[in-house]
């Protein structure tokens, strides 16, 4: 009988995971649960893969990733941050920002470190850091109703274990943005403490209304101690590219690109050349996709404001949107998987995301205009029903 580690104990399948696979039964399902765009890349980033396909660039690159990549990531961020990152030694190429994540636990953790997560968060941090035999610790929000990081219950959760704090903003899943004063004080918490930033950035680009986002690794002293998570996923659609990138201390991306070798080797081949593609014109490749999401986060909100019984903060980024259904009186759970047996419709339930959520669900409105619009519809007759 094969004897399995003690780390699979600590893991297990997500709910958002859970929903979908079981919304895939249905015929007419209208599934908002993952972070999967229904728009294409554009064309000239797949032709860019293709064509590096039939010239033969299917081999090896480097553990890091092409120079020439590395090398547009780098003037990226100077001409972003005007922060300077040498593209041979402080920069890499994942597979996805997740194995970018993933690597960075593993090249920082030692068993038994803790790693402060605020909630709402995404599931993967929590059970990476287990899988890299760490502690994850949760910290609260301000309330319930306002899931804005708490700064004073970050400060409050640190001891001598703690090693590192993972950020992501804009948030999956609540579509907020830390604000400015709190990245600086999260700086100075960190600086104070000696401890890591590790900042999921993947959903930078994607804003509205003139939202402002500020990266931590812009804050004084800070370029030593962080290391920033990017990808080419959600800013160009390419989830199924499996494209990431790490900007981080020499030290660690040395170490990680070690892991690299004996992981992945590197990232798809023709990927990269598909990233150096759409990086190059970026702005005008994700122009079109910001459009996009603005209109389907506004049908969204309209649609949702026509439910008398549950409310909805606007995203400040990202292409979720958390809605409250405490007044239902049903725990998160039991609401999404009642409206997928009676409506056909897919949400995660918002205890995913730790307890402060119970009382949402989380919406993906990553599908067009005509399915949001029904989607929700569904939703406000399930509502009316109970």
């Amino acid at each position: 009988m094969i004897q399995l580690s003690e780390i699979t104990n600590s893991i297990s399948p997500s709910l958002t995971r859970r929903l979908f696979n079981l919304a895939q039964k249905y015929d007419n399902v209208i599934d908002f649960t993952l972070g999967d765009p229904d728009i294409h890349p554009h064309d000239k980033i797949k032709e860019a893969g293709c064509k590096a396909i039939l010239e033969g660039r299917t081999r090896y690159s480097p553990n890091a990733g092409l120079l020439e990549l590395r090398e547009i990531i780098s003037s990226r961020y100077k001409l972003q941050y005007n922060i300077e990152y040498n593209p041979t030694n402080e920069i890499m190429v994942t597979v996805g920002g997740m194995e970018g994540l993933y690597l960075t636990l593993l090249a920082i953790l030692n068993r038994g470190d803790e790693v402060i997560i605020p909630a709402p968060y995404w599931i993967n941090y929590v059970q990476m850091v287990c899988m890299c035999s760490g502690e994850p610790i949760i910290t609260a929000p301000v309330s319930t109703n306002d899931l804005s990081i708490s700064i004073e219950n970050i400060r409050k959760a640190i001891t001598p274990k703690t090693k590192a704090i993972i950020l992501n903003t804009p948030s999956n899943p609540s579509g907020r943005i830390i604000s400015d004063d709190s990245i600086q004080q999260i700086a100075q918490i960190a600086i104070e403490n000696d401890l890591i930033v590790i900042t999921d950035e993947v959903y930078k680009t994607l804003l509205y209304d003139n939202a402002h986002f500020k990266s931590i690794v812009t804050c004084d002293k800070m370029k030593e101690r962080t290391v920033v998570i990017n990808s080419l996923s959600k800013e160009f659609c390419m989830t199924g590219w499996r494209l990431g990138y790490i900007a981080a201390p020499s030290e660690l991306i040395s170490v990680m690109t070690m892991f690299q070798e004996n992981i992945a080797a590197c990232a798809p081949l023709p990927s990269q050349y598909a990233a150096i593609e759409a990086l190059r014109n970026s702005e005008k490749y994700s122009a079109g996709m910001i459009e996009e999401f603005t209109l389907r986060r506004n049908v969204l909100l309209e649609e949702v404001a026509k439910i008398k019984t549950i409310t909805v903060d606007a995203p400040q980024g990202t292409f979720y949107a958390m809605l409250n259904i405490k007044s239902t009186g049903l725990k998160s759970e039991e609401f999404a998987y009642a409206l997928l047996e009676k409506e056909q419709v897919a949400v995660v339930p918002g205890i995913t995301y730790g307890d402060c959520c119970e009382d949402f669900i989380r919406i993906a409105f990553t599908l067009d205009i005509y399915k949001i619009k029904e989607g929700i519809q569904r939703l406000k007759r399930f509502v009316e029903s109970l």
